[in-house]
């Protein structure tokens, strides 16, 4: 049971982050607006929450002695995903700060980065956060209070890591895959090959009479464009 409860909140978790990463990619687009600010404080705020909800079982099972080899190679493999999540959030974060800073929303607006992408993302943060609609109000001084807000959450989240990592020591480069590398690839080049095999069954060996008449058929055919062209010529 812990573990499936590990699998759902690290799912929930990848998701949220995720959505937090696009939203951070319209910041000083076309798509930006204090809505955009305050869906990325929500998103950022639920990610934290699931970041601390899945940090604290993933750390008591590992820190379990009793546990077996095999669970216990399964939860290194969550802790993996884990970190790898945190450590994206905490790059975007870096990032929303980076780039907050340097389109303010009441000052004089510098001019807009082509993103890509332009249109409103609320519901990107919707999905994030599990909600259906998302009120915003408008506060002139909004994105500067966020922004130090975003700098303690930073150090937050850097703070959280190292903790995670002082209490539980999985080092990423023990864990292996259920997989090897290259294993999509090669299932993919297998089931064409296999495809490829069965027409060739299907088909069957080349008959000798039908390659014959073939061969008669083509000297025939070239016979009569030879002829034609000297009768051309001729008239």
């Amino acid at each position: 049971m812990a573990r499936e409860e590990c699998k759902a909140l690290l799912d929930a978790l990848n998701k949220a982050t995720a959505c937090y990463h696009h939203l951070v990619l319209t910041i000083g687009g076309s798509a930006d607006s204090q809505n955009l600010r305050e869906e990325l404080q929500k998103t950022r705020q639920k990610a934290q929450e699931l970041a601390v909800a899945t940090g604290a079982p993933l750390t008591t099972a590992l820190r379990d002695k009793g546990m077996g080899a095999e669970e216990r190679t399964e939860f290194e493999r969550l802790w993996v995903a884990f970190s790898g999540c945190l450590d994206l959030l905490e790059a975007d974060m870096r990032r929303a700060l980076a780039l907050g800073t340097a389109f303010p929303l009441h000052k004089p607006r510098r001019p807009l980065v082509r993103t890509g992408v332009a249109g409103g993302a609320a519901g990107v943060a919707a999905r994030a956060l599990s909600v259906r609609t998302l009120r915003h109000e408008a506060e002139r001084n909004f994105d500067v209070d966020d922004l130090r807000e975003l700098e303690r959450d930073i150090l937050q989240v850097g703070k959280m890591i190292y903790d995670l990592e002082m209490k539980v020591n999985v080092p990423r480069w023990t864990v292996q895959a259920r997989q090897a590398a290259g294993a999509e690839l090669l299932i993919s080049a297998g089931a064409s090959s296999a495809g490829f095999v069965s027409v060739e069954e299907r088909t069957g060996p080349c008959d000798p009479s039908k390659a014959l008449a073939a061969t008669v058929f083509s000297a025939v055919l070239l016979a009569a464009v030879a002829l034609a062209v000297c009768v051309a010529k001729l008239s």
